[in-house]
């Protein structure tokens, strides 16, 4: 059960409309309870429950339910004296732009009022912004409530549900048009990759220099002596550099020198490599990747292009395409709520 916030109580200055808010719904909640129990009541068969069963609570609420209509008037009466001083307090206050905006925005609380079968239970509505005025006011906080919690996730499962329903039936629609060759892979990648090859170079460019700046300039000594341990290892296992330890006195020389020089040439080409990466001038040479991937439009000719390779290349992009779907399917079916149950 939601408990009430005092210090917001006092902090928002309503205390009296707040005050009249709980009034008012304790009055919604007895009536909305007798106009249950009173349709209950009207089935021949109840009554005579309460006549043969109890008898002294027949004869005090048979003339209720008798003239119930009596009786729902004087809530009625209640609840339109409240309406009509809410709104001449909002016309005082200026809370719309116009003095009658209120009750058309209000209508649920002034329907609610005609003592009618199909307009009594709008006053469940009511009750609602009641309720929900004094959550918004931190006057209460009914999120906290087992009945709120409760509703709220097998609503938020019947939502998933539905939710993923909708997603597989799109997605699965979208395999079954790759499938029969719809023009949309041509539409991927000529209408919106193509034209924003120069984009996707630049994107591609700034990740590529990231990675080598955050990858190898921390661990560039390290890489080094990596790269000379290994060139040490091939020469010694390489059975015609082995021979130079034979030469007469400076085999040995020869051979360590050799390593040394084949160790800095090699280290100084990758670092040279990963510094051209790192850096700005790695501009063309990702341009020249994409280029062989993805042809620019002004120079790309699909006539030029052999069929049998064009075929197999919507056939790889088509199952590429299809497994992504597939992915993003399993990820679908993938269910939270369960997690949580």
């Amino acid at each position: 059960m939601f408990t009430i916030n005092r210090e917001n109580l006092k902090k928002s200055h309503q205390t009296v409309w707040f005050v009249v808010d709980f009034l008012m719904l304790g009055l919604l909640i007895l009536n909305l309870a007798l106009i249950i129990f009173d349709s209950i009541y009207s089935f021949a068969a109840i009554q005579d429950f309460f006549q043969q069963s109890l008898p002294a609570f027949y004869n005090a609420y048979h003339p209720v339910h008798r003239n119930f209509i009596f009786y729902d008037l004087i809530f009625v009466s209640i609840f339109l004296t409240e309406f009509f001083v809410r709104w001449l307090y909002a016309i005082r206050i200026g809370l719309y732009q116009r003095w009658y905006f209120y009750p058309f925005i209000h209508w649920y609380d002034l329907l609610g009022c005609i003592p009618t079968s199909g307009m009594r239970f709008l006053r469940v509505l009511r009750v609602i912004s009641i309720i929900y005025r004094l959550h918004r006011y931190g006057v209460i906080d009914f999120t906290k409530t087992r009945l709120y919690q409760f509703l709220a996730f097998y609503y938020e499962a019947f939502m998933e549900e539905l939710s993923d329903r909708i997603v597989l039936k799109v997605l699965s629609g979208m395999q079954e048009e790759v499938r029969r060759g719809s023009p949309l892979l041509d539409r991927i990648s000529h209408d919106i990759i193509l034209p924003r090859r120069d984009v996707l170079v630049g994107w591609i460019s700034d990740r590529v220099a990231d990675m080598a700046n955050q990858g190898y300039v921390p661990n560039r000594d390290a890489l080094r002596g990596y790269m000379e341990d290994r060139i040490s290892d091939a020469i010694r296992q390489n059975p015609e550099l082995s021979r130079l330890k034979l030469l007469p006195i400076f085999g040995n020389q020869v051979r360590g020198t050799l390593e040394e020089a084949i160790g800095d040439i090699t280290a100084n080409i990758i670092n040279q490599v990963m510094e051209d990466l790192s850096s700005s001038r790695n501009h063309d040479f990702i341009a020249d990747l994409v280029d062989v991937f993805m042809p620019h439009p002004r120079t790309f000719d699909a006539t030029r292009e052999p069929e049998v390779s064009r075929r197999q290349d919507n056939e790889v992009l088509i199952n590429l395409t299809l497994e992504i779907i597939d992915a993003i399917k399993d990820q679908v079916h993938h269910k939270r709520w369960r997690e949580e149950l």
